[in-house]
């Protein structure tokens, strides 16, 4: 066998919703949502500094919305939608927009990543959080963000690395120390799941996104970001011609 396939993990992808009752009870449960809320708050302050203050903002593969109740909290003159495939899902994160007061301003629906229900050019950020590793090909996602952001709207999306062959024992006892039982089964799924920086390079080089490039967090997560675009000031010819004389 190769060197490289040795090293090489081999990627299996997890089911795209997670509609039982233990995935989504495991992945809300208090034990693990300590380490998680760290996590997405690194996400939420990742978001903040590309830019985007108000207007409107999407989360796809929102889960129980923790990552949008965030960023209302922090952002009053944001409006946001969260979309995801699990109704239970959903209304854990409507459940908890009313409790952090910020229901208003949220708007929870079904959506599929790969066909959004929203016009082209509808976001001035677009978010996407740990979904890249439940999706078999997400080019089509690529291309749906690339379509329902506005030409000089934010972009991030962040998920878990895939580590070597070699690595996966211990990344996935060490990162996964947070978890026990089911989750820890599910976080060690989404390892395998993930992808790594040369995958979503060539993905994002086959897709429609322009402007965006692949980063990397830590040992943990990659991604792919793109800050907002402002627009220069249009200086009035009149007065470019008063200050030249």
């Amino acid at each position: 066998m190769p060197t490289q396939s040795w090293f090489h993990l081999d990627r299996i992808p997890e089911p795209e919703v997670m509609d039982d009752r233990d995935g989504v009870e495991a992945y809300t449960a208090s034990a693990a949502q300590a380490y998680l809320e760290r996590i997405d708050r690194s996400f939420a302050d990742h978001a903040l500094r590309l830019g985007v203050a108000g207007g409107s903002a999407l989360d796809i593969g929102t889960g129980p919305g923790l990552i949008p109740i965030m960023l209302a909290v922090r952002t009053p003159g944001l409006r946001l939608t969260g979309v995801d495939l699990s109704e239970p899902m959903l209304q854990k994160a409507r459940d908890a927009a009313r409790e952090a007061g910020v229901a208003d301003r949220l708007d929870f629906r079904l959506g599929d990543a790969k066909s959004l229900p929203f016009s082209e050019r509808s976001f001035d950020l677009v978010l996407c959080n740990s979904l890249l590793h439940h999706l078999p090909d997400p080019l089509a996602l690529l291309n749906e963000v690339s379509r329902v952001t506005k030409p000089g709207g934010a972009i991030l999306l962040r998920d878990l690395r895939r580590p070597s062959r070699l690595e996966f024992r211990f990344h996935a006892g060490w990162f996964g120390r947070h978890y026990s039982g089911v989750m820890r089964q599910l976080y060690q799924d989404s390892l395998r799941a993930a992808y790594t920086r040369a995958e979503l390079e060539k993905l994002l080089h086959r897709s429609r996104l322009a402007g965006a490039r692949v980063f990397r967090t830590g040992r943990t997560h990659i991604g792919i970001e793109r800050a907002a675009r402002v627009e220069q000031p249009k200086i009035d010819q009149g007065n470019r011609e008063d200050r030249l004389t």
